[in-house]
């Protein structure tokens, strides 16, 4: 079989708007949806680390995907993520996650339990055994406590059609290189991380799963665009406006940062579902101070 990518330009690690009493709030994640297309975002990433989705349940989860999907009928492509530290547990959830309107499934490498190198590579192929979607695959290991290494990453795309692309969060370019350049044709390398973005892009990488991307799409869609054309002077134009925000919307967690700048602005209120809380008010006012002019 063979799989279109569809995730190119400015992909959005989706927040989970929750009211003051901790519930969901379903109409403000309709309206940060509607910003986001009218914001020029090309793709949106579902229930990965910026939803905080390891705080929600499975109900929670089926029916954020569902409202999103709803939401977005069809106008841009959408990818869930499903992971788990336990290979059988999400070889299952991904069994009964075919969902109509779900373009691909991220799923992440094993945390906690940190598996050698072919330990991974034997998860992932468990997973893209079972999967009748697309899987990208997703490094990120300042949460999980093992990096998945590009031998390992390029041996999985060579031997797993189905598996089209990694979301590579391990901070390290020379690494994202390695994959890029190692790749079949089939399989494209996503960055996922912000500051990281026009670089990536100029060494081949086909976009951006966006933290930043919540609070400024246009501005932020703008250099992703920009590199995508190959304009990167203006694109560093823009880089280097943004440079000294990716560090602020990390320092206490994440989305806690990018949660403050867009409750500030109106977008929705600024809770979170514990062990996350709100950023220090130190740091919200220096986000504030950041992010003034900002749009």
């Amino acid at each position: 079989m063979n799989y279109s990518y569809p995730f190119k330009g400015l992909g959005v690690a989706l927040v989970t708007p929750f009211m003051q009493d901790g519930q969901i709030d379903y109409d403000t994640l309709t309206r940060i949806v509607e910003n986001l297309i009218a914001g020029g975002t090309d793709f949106l990433c579902v229930l990965g680390t910026t939803a905080e989705t390891p705080t929600l349940t499975p109900d929670e989860r089926l029916k954020v995907t569902k409202h999103v999907i709803k939401q977005v009928n069809g106008r841009i492509p959408i990818m869930v993520g499903c992971s788990s530290n336990c290979t059988a547990m999400v070889v299952e959830q991904i069994k009964q996650f075919q969902i109509d309107g779900v373009d691909a499934i991220l799923s992440a490498v094993p945390y906690y339990n940190k598996p050698s190198q072919e330990g991974i590579y034997r998860h992932f192929a468990e997973i893209a055994k079972a999967s009748a979607k697309p899987i990208i695959l997703y490094n990120v290991p300042g949460r999980t406590g093992i990096n998945m290494s590009a031998e390992t990453t390029l041996r999985i795309a060579r031997e797993f059609k189905n598996v089209i692309g990694v979301k590579e969060a391990s901070g390290k370019m020379d690494q994202a290189k390695e994959i890029i350049a190692g790749a079949p044709d089939s399989f494209h390398v996503i960055i996922g991380d912000d500051s990281l973005a026009m670089e990536a892009i100029r060494n081949g990488a086909t976009g951006v799963i966006s933290v930043i991307g919540n609070a400024i799409p246009k501005l932020f869609g703008k250099l992703v665009h920009l590199s995508m054309d190959g304009r990167f002077d203006e694109a560093a134009a823009i880089q280097k406006q943004l440079e000294p925000l990716y560090g602020l919307l990390f320092k206490e967690g994440n989305p806690c940062g990018v949660k403050a700048v867009m409750s500030d602005r109106g977008e929705l209120e600024n809770v979170m579902r514990l062990p996350l809380v709100p950023v220090s008010d130190a740091l919200h006012k220096e986000i504030l101070k950041g992010f003034a002019g900002i749009e």
